[in-house]
């Protein structure tokens, strides 16, 4: 019986405010808390509380056989807590039906994994005592941030003790295999992988209101019947996205909620089809085989790679400089400074200064709340050199010593004496000149 397995990530960064030049060693106010707001009391408006309250009324209406699964990063947390604490109630209300499951994912949504392990594993632990601490509960599931993965990741995250995984269905990885089966990493000790279908996905998150896509207009009927499509050639079709997608990337105009409130009834027409949360679909189902992705994967643009958050001067050089205060952050014992720093790493900062063009470039502009990748890297810069001199004034701050040997007097004296010596039976006589007479 194949199953629908909905998830959707949930995330707001701390954007940074427009920091200057003239800022540095003057503030230490990084981020736009306005800006911040206003953002988060937007979408929770659009989004966040309609669609959390059609998701309670599916799965009311449905007696729990419609299931969906989240990740809300812990800065998303933290927003919601502060800023719209309605929001935080509501997926109160949606994690106690017992039919939604949480996952786990680094607690600052940034690219840990792929520069530091032990920071990774740090804000990995600090998001599930977050989940504990707002839901009561403990995921078993993890997702990393914008799903990158690779064979190193995996290891990783295993060696954490989680029983599954999401990751992108990449084509040239995947080659002539479907992401509609489960997998197992390659150096697996029995952790499984969820690929995400992201034809079907895009379809939804990207094409759903494109007026010049082939499918469009895009109703639950038609959507259902692609899926049907894929009986007796899938055990589980995962359709991954961001919420955000449900009434702010797609406007209530588009018909989205619509879409999602009938779409339930259109899956069920065929009688073999099911909505199933990932940790239900990973104990129901054996993997397909095991799959070997060196380098690294992710869903976002049409490469599917890190090239949205690394590869030009400005990204490679700002998260250089960023993970470059670590050891010595840590060292200062400061909660506050260190949560500023963490807030620095997400994901997000980096996104904003990708250079590119075409459509991935317009989806990037969409996001970002500057003028141009310049000056999202110029305002890091400013806060990146600020930060410095905060660790180097700090009142735990402990300089650099270089360690230098130090002799006794004795042996300092015998190795001069000994330096005379050989110089003494070294140094030749003074030669004479010889002079010679010469006659006029």
């Amino acid at each position: 019986m194949p199953n629908i397995c909905f998830y959707f990530q949930v995330h707001q960064p701390y954007r940074m405010r427009h920091y200057r030049v003239f800022d540095i060693g003057e503030s230490t106010d990084y981020f736009d808390e306005k800006t911040n707001r206003d953002i988060c009391r937007k979408v929770a408006d659009k989004c966040y509380l309609p669609a959390n309250a059609l998701m309670l009324e599916l799965i009311n209406k449905h007696n729990g056989a419609f299931k969906i699964a989240y990740s809300i990063s812990g800065v998303a947390l933290e927003q919601f807590a502060e800023y719209t604490p309605e929001v935080l109630e509501s997926f109160k209300k949606l994690v106690a039906t017992g039919h939604v499951e949480l996952l786990t994912e680094t607690y600052y949504h940034s690219l840990a994994a792929l520069f530091n392990p032990d920071e990774f594993r740090e804000q990995v632990r600090l998001h599930q005592q977050a989940t504990q601490h707002y839901f009561g509960v403990t995921p078993q599931i993890f997702r990393n941030t914008e799903l990158i993965y690779s064979n190193g990741i995996a290891d990783m995250v295993e060696d954490l003790g989680f029983k599954g995984m999401l990751t992108e269905g990449v084509d040239r990885i995947l080659a002539w295999r479907s992401p509609n089966f489960v997998y197992e990493p390659h150096n697996g000790r029995g952790m499984k992988l969820l690929l995400k279908n992201y034809k079907l996905s895009d379809d939804i998150a990207f094409r759903f209101s494109q007026q010049s896509w082939n499918g469009w207009p895009l109703t639950a009927e038609k959507f259902a019947k692609w899926v049907h499509e894929t009986d007796g050639a899938a055990d589980t079709i995962n359709l991954f996205m961001d919420y955000e997608t449900i009434g702010e990337h797609q406007w209530e105009d588009t018909g989205i909620f619509d879409f999602f409130r009938s779409l339930p009834e259109s899956i069920w027409q065929h009688p073999q089809f099911g909505f199933a949360t990932p940790s239900e679909v990973i104990t129901a189902t054996p993997s397909m085989a095991k799959i070997d992705i060196p380098d690294s994967i992710s869903w976002a643009d049409t490469e599917r790679d890190l090239s949205a958050w690394l590869g030009n001067p400005m990204q490679d050089n700002a998260i250089a400089w960023v993970y470059k205060f670590e050891e010595g952050l840590k060292a200062l014992e400061d909660p506050a400074l260190l949560h500023q720093w963490r807030k620095l790493q997400t994901s997000d900062h980096f996104y904003y200064m990708c250079t590119k063009y075409w459509s991935d470039g317009d989806v990037h502009k969409y996001f970002s709340v500057y003028d141009s990748p310049h000056d999202s890297y110029v305002i890091m810069s400013n806060i990146l050199t600020d930060l410095a001199i905060r660790i180097k004034q700090h009142p735990n701050h402990k300089p650099r010593t270089v360690k230098v040997e130090v002799e006794s007097t004795a042996a300092t004296e015998e190795k001069a004496s000994t330096k005379t010596t050989k110089e003494k039976a070294t140094k030749k006589e003074p030669t004479k000149k010889r002079t010679t007479r010469v006659s006029k």
